[in-house]
């Protein structure tokens, strides 16, 4: 006898054709072929993000300096791909939200998108998340690196993002688009992220002056 029973995931499911909207599933060998280009790629493009007026906000809160790094590093925001391959619907959320957050990390780790900066947002990735798309920037990256880029990265950048990776509260779980005028400052404070170290080339760190919080 056939059973009628019929829940709201299967009808979802077979809606979709996967586990969730654009779902596309994969097998092993796929997934880990996804995970090295997923590396690679997030190492080649990083500037992906919506970006709301920011223009009026003062110097020093985190949508003005998010600004300004879109303006000093000559890139754009754009909306991120849709997550496809991952095969659970929790998990695809988190990193359609990782994807997101990337760009955003750029300016609160105060790292330019040259390779030197985007290695060492790869290093606070992989020492907080885990993830093997992060795990694998991290290590392919140094490789592009030259010899004077790599002493700063083994001497100074790499140490600073993989002790703050690890004791920073969870980057994800921020609703970022609610403290466009919370000071960057304040905000590092919140995550316990230390201000980073100079770069080459810099005579400062990243603009931090302070204004007023926003509640997350």
């Amino acid at each position: 006898m056939l059973s009628l029973t019929h829940t709201a995931s299967d009808s979802a499911e077979g809606h979709y054709g996967g586990l969730y909207p654009g779902h596309i599933p994969t097998t092993v060998v796929q997934k880990a072929l996804l995970a090295v280009g997923s590396g690679v790629a997030a190492l080649q493009n990083p500037y992906r993000h919506d970006l709301d007026k920011m223009a009026a906000l003062p110097d020093g809160s985190f949508g003005r300096e998010y600004l300004r790094f879109l303006e000093d590093n000559k890139v754009t925001p754009d909306t991120r791909a849709d997550v496809k391959f991952v095969d659970d619907e929790e998990l695809a959320y988190v990193m359609q939200r990782y994807r997101e957050v990337h760009d955003l990390l750029h300016t609160i780790l105060g790292m330019p998108t040259n390779m030197l900066g985007e290695v060492a947002v790869k290093w606070f990735e992989a020492a907080q998340t885990g993830l093997p798309m992060c795990v694998l920037g991290a290590a392919l990256g140094p490789l592009r690196l030259k010899s004077s880029r790599l002493q700063s990265l083994f001497t100074s950048l790499g140490p600073w993002a993989l002790q703050n990776g690890r004791q920073a509260r969870c980057v994800l779980s921020i609703f970022y688009e609610r403290r466009w005028d919370q000071s960057l400052e304040d905000l590092r404070e919140e995550l316990r992220i230390q201000p980073p170290p100079l770069l080459p080339g810099r005579t400062s760190s990243p603009r931090a002056s302070p204004s007023p919080s926003a509640s997350p």
